[in-house]
């Protein structure tokens, strides 16, 4: 059964960093793209980041750009989000999922995990 699972996700303080993990079961990560979305409450869904089957990194919004970062770890079937200099506007529940696409980066999502709270203080 294809199963994505996140986690990490907490507490942290505005300027702080957390990383999220994304382990997948029942299918090889490194065989698709795999991305990250989040979504805050009242607001509409935000694609963040995504990690392309060539291990490219795309990022949805420049706003991102030097802030958060992703990777892969094959051994562990397992995509990371590295979030740093967080703020408050970061609040939301973070999703990892398979792109739509399969192993292109293109901001849609197939199937994704149940999500992880990411929560950032003044």
């Amino acid at each position: 059964q294809v199963q994505l699972t996140e986690s990490g996700g907490g507490l942290v303080q505005s300027g702080g960093s957390l990383r999220l993990s994304c382990a997948a079961t029942g299918f090889t990560l490194e065989n698709y793209a795999i991305g990250w979305f989040r979504q805050a409450p009242g607001k509409a869904r935000e694609a963040v980041i995504c990690i392309s089957k060539k291990d490219e990194s795309e990022y949805y919004a420049d706003s991102w750009k030097g802030r958060f970062s992703i990777s892969r770890d094959s051994a562990k079937n397992t995509v990371y989000l590295q979030m740093s200099n967080l703020k408050p506007e970061d609040t939301a529940v973070y999703y990892c999922g398979i792109d739509g696409s399969d192993i292109y980066c293109s901001g849609t999502f197939s199937k994704w995990g149940q999500g992880t709270q990411v929560t950032v203080s003044t």
